[in-house]
């Protein structure tokens, strides 16, 4: 019967390995991983097709059947091996997810299991070796440590078969000396799985006693040690996540002690301080008043290994939760006020202190850092933070004190940066609320007015808008304002006055006061309520421009009348632009509007400023908006009006270049980059006459060749030649530079290798694996020069170089397949912290490439492994 059920596996086995479709082999699997857990050890003992015998065939078995069997065995044997090497090279091409391969293994390490006769031969115990090893640990790795134990029992088991083996075939002591440092190392292994399967369990116990011999075997295995401090750490992370802060601290400690053992195979000192600070976190969560020592000698030490901020901030916290004395306080931020700490972490520091009540300190140390960093940019965070608290704590009037201080700064150069200056605004509005819901409209009316001190005259803003509602809605209730009615009838009035009369600068009068009127009326409205009123606004503009292209025909309205009104009527109409860029329609517009309308105004150099920033802002209104229509029509109509713009812009731009100098202005380079994108997008033939000029710019940015390559394969465009060509252009540039930027490079060449190697292609033109070869080469000149390079993009290089060479290892392509992964082992060198990661599964496989590589050279056997 149970023969049978192992056919039955071989079968579905060899349909596996015949199988492409990801539906099917996921079906498949699971079949497998069913079928194949029903087999046991007894049932493979008792099968029609037994295990092969290590001595003579008896003789109650005809030579015939003891043949058949041990071909059976052997062919199952086979397909196993098969099996395993097939998961391997589908999960290095995704075709299999973890799961799946863990199941996979499952399958292949059982069948193994089954075929193995009561002597096997050494290269045999080593294979069961690494197989019940793998396994094991693939079912650790996807968190179902439970399966994992029987395969690390068997690993166990192998190696003592293979040590006893060992000794029996050895010559002396020396022999058992070398013989016992072989399988010390998967011991050692074995054994850490173990433990790493333990605290998965929670079995706590079990794993103390795996990380014990794991530690007694250092003396032998020294280079293990920044292994087994490692694992030890994540142990205590695990634990402290599940908040059992004991065992968490038992496996930093083991961590931190297993760390000193051998300091040239130590973890260093930045990974001991990270262990012992978190060792201190442990001790302060479990129990801050009954480990306080504990804890304070934790993240002293910490400090001494490694000068960190995290390790003096948790100091503070440690010493407020102990209720330490202010002096106690004091003499720990004396310490690392000798350090170059950066300004958010003192304020993070004076912001714990003060939230803990501590007044004195915490409000001597913002002196402290204020003097410290008074030269920086970012110095208005200290005065905010110093507002804040003394806001908290009722000190209303030494609060209004530093913001005069404030106010006194922005206008005699001290300003704050926009984000300070935005926080600012909040604590200033949050404070009149308070007053305002308090019924003191007179204090909220003082905070507000701080609020508006900060806005130029004339200046138009959305939060000054809310400003303005905010302060009126004070004014009604200490009854000095109540327009509102008087307002729309001043409006309507004005409205049927602008489409009656005749007369030029009566006209142009009454229109003035139906956008002020308004304006101020959009100021006091809610968003919901403002488009009608913005149409309206819209349509003012609009008629003024009207009139004034017919005033040439009115004798009385002079030529400098027309261009006073021009002026007023464009900035106008520029200063709703800038208010509305929140509706993008809108704001085109108006910036539309202020062009023509500026046209009846001399073209001094401000004007065509403002008439060049005008389409510019169009155009770039209508692209964003093109992007974003699902309509291919209305997606066409849209980027024909900002190449329209972009024409009338560049007219104008020529002009303005004579009358001064422009080098540091963006202007040629936007105007390349919005007529390239509408082009691209339209397909338009004119496309690539457009670039030849910009591949013979000396001067051409960096920058601008990456967003051209981006912008010729954004939909609907797809121009890979030209994308390409851009990067490369961009490449060369970046390899002028006299120190190469490694992050900007590294992203140009991943987006080039991308473009040039599309993932999961395997019959690609020799050509283009030697372009991208040269790319790789590249990476690697730059890698080696630097410590900069991002470690997470040379993973991505050596992941690219070594899935190409395993694709040309599945085709047959075995010379290929060893120069490729020969690549990716030359990125692997360079990997920092994850290449522990990586490094055997893939020596491993570059070996089995090798011996492909030599087999089809002739010079070995072709043989099962």
């Amino acid at each position: 019967m149970a023969g049978a059920r192992l056919a039955a596996v071989g079968g579905l086995v060899r349909e596996l390995l015949r199988e492409e479709a990801p539906s099917r082999i996921a079906a498949l699997t699971e079949e497998l991983f069913q079928a194949a857990g029903s087999i046991c050890e007894e049932d493979g003992s008792a099968a029609e097709v037994e295990p092969r015998p290590a001595g003579p065939v008896p003789p109650s078995s005809p030579p015939e059947e003891s043949g058949v069997q041990a071909a059976a065995l052997a062919q199952v044997e086979e397909g196993a091996i098969s099996l395993w090497n097939w998961a391997v090279t589908k999960h290095m091409g995704s075709v299999v997810n973890d799961e799946q391969r863990a199941k996979l293994r499952f399958v292949a390490c059982r069948l193994v299991c089954l075929c193995e006769g009561s002597d096997p031969p050494e290269g045999t115990i080593r294979r069961q070796i690494l197989m019940s090893m793998k396994t094991g640990k693939g079912w650790i790795d996807i968190g179902k440590a439970d399966l994992a134990d029987g395969f690390l029992e068997i690993a166990m088991n192998s190696i003592e078969k293979l040590y006893a083996k060992l000794l029996k075939g050895s010559n002396g002591e020396a022999d058992i000396h070398v013989h016992k440092a072989d399988v010390e190392k998967n011991l050692f292994k074995v054994l850490s799985y173990q433990a790493e399967s333990a605290v998965a369990q929670g079995d706590f116990q079990k794993a103390v006693m795996s990380v014990q011999r794991c530690k007694d075997m250092l003396i032998k295995l020294p280079k293990e040690t920044c292994y087994l401090s490692i694992l030890c750490y994540n142990f205590g992370v695990e634990t402290y996540e599940w908040k059992r802060y004991e065992q968490s601290s038992f496996w930093l400690s083991q961590s931190y002690d297993i760390g000193k053992m051998d300091m040239k195979y130590s973890i260093g000192k930045e990974m001991q301080a990270k262990v012992l600070r978190l060792l201190a976190t442990a001790y302060f969560e479990w129990d801050c008043n009954l480990y306080l020592d504990k804890a304070l000698k934790a993240i002293n030490l910490a400090n001494q290994e490694n000068l960190h901020p995290a390790g003096f901030y948790l100091k503070i916290k440690i010493l407020l939760k102990s209720g330490a004395s202010d002096e106690d306080i004091s003499s720990a931020l004396s310490e690392f006020l000798h350090h170059q700490m950066s300004l958010d972490f003192c304020l993070n520091t004076a912001k714990l202190l003060l939230e803990h009540g501590r007044e004195p300190v915490g409000f001597d140390l913002l002196k402290s850092i204020s003097e410290r960093f008074e030269s920086s940019p970012d110095r208005g965070k200290i005065t905010l933070l110093h507002i804040e608290f003394l806001l908290q704590n009722k000190r209303e009037l030494l609060a209004k004190q530093k913001v005069e201080e404030i106010i006194i700064g922005h206008y005699t150069g001290k300003q704050l940066l926009p984000e300070a200056l935005n926080r600012l605004h909040i604590i200033l509005w949050d404070r009149a609320a308070k007053h305002y819901e308090a019924k003191s409209y007179s204090e909220a009316l003082h905070w507000y007015n701080y609020s508006v001190s900060f806005y130029t005259p004339g200046q138009i803003d959305q939060n000054l808008a809310k400003l303005q509602r905010n302060m009126a809605s004070c004014y009604l209730h200490l009854r000095q304002v109540d327009k509102n009615e008087q307002q729309v009838v001043a409006i309507k009035a004005l409205e049927y006055l602008s489409e009656h009369l005749q007369d030029c600068q009566q006209l142009f009068a009454a229109l003035k006061c139906l956008v002020r009127l308004t304006l101020s009326k959009v100021m006091a409205e809610n968003e919901e309520k403002r488009d009608e009123d913005i149409n309206s606004m819209l349509t003012y503009l609009t008629l003024a421009h009207k009139r004034l292209a017919e005033s040439f025909t009115e004798e009385k309205f002079t030529e400098d009348m027309r261009i006073l009104e021009a002026h007023w009527f464009r900035k106008v109409a520029w200063n709703l632009a800038v208010q509305f860029r929140g509706c993008p329609k809108k704001m085109r517009d108006f910036f539309l509007l202020s062009f023509k309308l500026s046209q009846f105004c001399p073209s001094d150099k401000a004007v065509l400023l403002a008439q060049k920033t005008c389409l510019l802002m169009a155009a770039a209104v209508d692209l964003e908006m093109g992007r974003q229509q699902e309509t291919p029509s209305e997606q066409m109509e849209l980027l024909n009006q900002a190449l329209q713009h972009l024409q009338a812009c560049k007219e104008i731009w020529k002009v303005l270049k004579l009358t001064g100098d422009f080098a540091k202005d963006p202007t040629d380079t936007l105007l390349l980059l919005y007529e390239f994108e509408a082009r691209s997008k339209l397909n338009d033939p004119t496309l690539h006459n457009l670039m030849e000029s910009v591949w013979e710019q000396p001067h051409i940015e960096v920058k601008t060749l990456e967003i051209i390559a981006s912008l010729a394969m954004e939909p609907p465009a797809r121009y890979p030649v030209l994308c390409k060509k851009a990067l490369k252009s961009a490449l060369n540039l970046h390899r002028k530079q006299t120190v190469i930027d490694a992050v900007k490079f590294s992203k140009c060449l991943h987006s080039l290798i991308n473009l040039s190697l599309p993932t999961g292609l395997t019959d690609l033109d020799a050509c283009v694996l030697q372009e991208v070869w040269d790319y790789f080469e590249d990476a690697l000149s730059v890698v080696s020069s630097t410590d900069a390079y991002p470690e997470m993009e040379i993973l991505w290089l050596m992941t690219r170089a070594w899935n190409t060479g395993i694709f040309q290892y599945t085709v047959g392509k075995y010379k290929e397949a060893e120069q490729w992964c020969g690549l990716g082992m030359r990125f692997l060198n360079h990997l920092g912290s994850l290449k522990k990661s990586y490094e055997g599964h893939m020596i491993g496989l570059y070996s089995e490439v090798l011996d492909k590589l030599d087999r089809a050279k002739g010079f070995l056997p072709n043989e099962e492994e």
